[in-house]
């Protein structure tokens, strides 16, 4: 299982996880419910299997891959333990839009999960776009992590972080 940091309070911390990736073709897990974490499961799989596993209690989370769209998890939102936009190379940022649009238009407030490429030179934007927590592919520690999140005092727009803007800052 790899790595999670994860922000609480201000803090990036190492954390368990509590879910596991299903993918599409293995059976979800079933043995006693009370030993049972929750699931990652791949949009595809989510749209015909997810209502059932919400139902019978589940904490279900959901992978988005960069091609598809987060509009079709709108109606379900609010029952989604967490979302996991994949980076599936590091220079594809199609998931930094997945997040801010999870944030910003939909008010989302539980756990957004970066998996896949996920590097810490990513670490900055990614927390500015929302994401709260990640599975870093290069072996980064809490506070590497930490230090490449906020690498930069001020910003200059606001964003799904809401840190006030230098110019709001000035203000005060």
């Amino acid at each position: 299982m790899p790595t999670l940091i994860r922000i609480e309070d201000g803090q990036c911390v190492e954390a368990e996880s509590g879910f596991i990736h299903v993918a599409d073709d293995e059976a979800i897990p079933t043995e006693h419910r009370s030993n049972l974490g929750g699931v990652i499961l791949s949009l595809a799989r989510f749209l015909t299997d997810g209502a059932a596993l919400l139902d019978d209690g589940r904490s279900v989370g959901v992978r988005i891959e960069p091609a598809e769209r987060v509009e079709d998890l709108a109606y379900d939102l609010p029952r989604i333990a967490l979302i996991a936009p994949a980076f599936p190379k590091f220079r594809d940022g199609r998931a930094y839009s997945t997040a801010a649009l999870l944030r910003e238009r939909y008010g989302y407030r539980g756990e957004i999960r970066a998996v896949g490429d996920v590097a810490r030179e990513q670490a900055y934007e990614m927390v500015r776009c929302g994401f709260t927590a990640f599975e870093p592919i290069d072996g980064s520690t809490p506070e590497q992590w930490a230090r490449a999140a906020h690498i930069f005092r001020h910003v200059y727009q606001a964003a799904a972080d809401d840190r006030p803007a230098a110019y709001v800052e000035r203000s005060r």
